[in-house]
């Protein structure tokens, strides 16, 4: 049973498109999987900035919503601008990469295969980008090492949240604010800083396909992971 908002739910549908199309790999699925997912992400973002602002408070001129769904990396920019609060720990540079892929399978056609790790990486940010747009946790059939992705990357992006907002006025570095506030804040040691630039560089080879989730997201890192995120939840009290 879909339980997204009823303006997210074509976004939706065509996220959950993609992920079906994964539980059956092959070259074929996995090049249609991809362009799917992208259409999603393209999707949610227009229907995001087109929304009335009594939704989620985001008031945008019609002029100004027109340039930023004219394209793909203007929309990527109008999130920046305008929903800076609601894209901490989504890397949209990351996806703006993941679209450039999908274009080359799109434009280029028969002959290009792409890696399931890419695949199921993309799908776990625009599933992320889902949640944090529309508020929302999107009921997904994913393979198991996406599943544990998506885990590790909520995990991150607790982590993320409450190093900007104890840094709200410095920009927007939450690694270096994370690790900042892991060296002066009691509770923690120079050993969890090294452990946390660890699973940083982990994190970033999980998101661009370089590792697979299944193998190296054994249940001790989970476990740091998600600990990391609670002590750091902790810090706000």
């Amino acid at each position: 049973m879909s339980t997204e908002p009823h303006w997210a739910s074509g976004p939706a549908e065509v996220l959950r498109h993609g992920m079906d199309l994964l539980l059956k790999d092959s070259d074929t699925n996995r090049r249609l999987a991809m362009i799917s997912i992208d259409n999603s992400v393209e999707l949610m973002m227009q229907t995001y900035v087109s929304l009335p602002k009594r939704i989620y408070g985001l008031d945008i001129s019609r002029k100004k919503r027109e340039e930023i769904c004219a394209d793909f990396p203007r929309l990527l920019d109008g999130l920046e601008e305008h929903a800076s609060q609601k894209i901490i720990g989504i890397d949209l540079g990351l996806i703006e990469w993941f679209h450039r892929l999908r274009n080359e399978l799109y434009h280029q056609g028969n002959g290009l295969t792409v890696e399931r790790l890419k695949v199921e990486a993309y799908s776990e940010l625009a599933s992320k980008l889902f949640e944090s747009l529309f508020e929302t946790k999107l009921a997904l059939s994913a393979p198991q090492s996406a599943t544990l992705l998506g885990r590790f990357l909520d995990a991150w992006i607790r982590i993320e949240k409450i190093a900007i907002g104890r840094n709200a006025l410095r920009g927007y570095n939450p690694m270096k604010f994370a690790v900042e506030l892991v060296e002066k804040e009691p509770g923690f040691t120079q050993s969890d800083a090294e452990r946390l630039m660890d699973l940083r560089n982990l994190r970033n080879q999980l998101v661009h396909g370089q590792l697979d989730p299944g193998v190296e997201l054994t249940p001790q890192v989970m476990d740091e992971a998600e600990s990391f995120a609670a002590r750091f939840e902790r810090l706000k009290k």
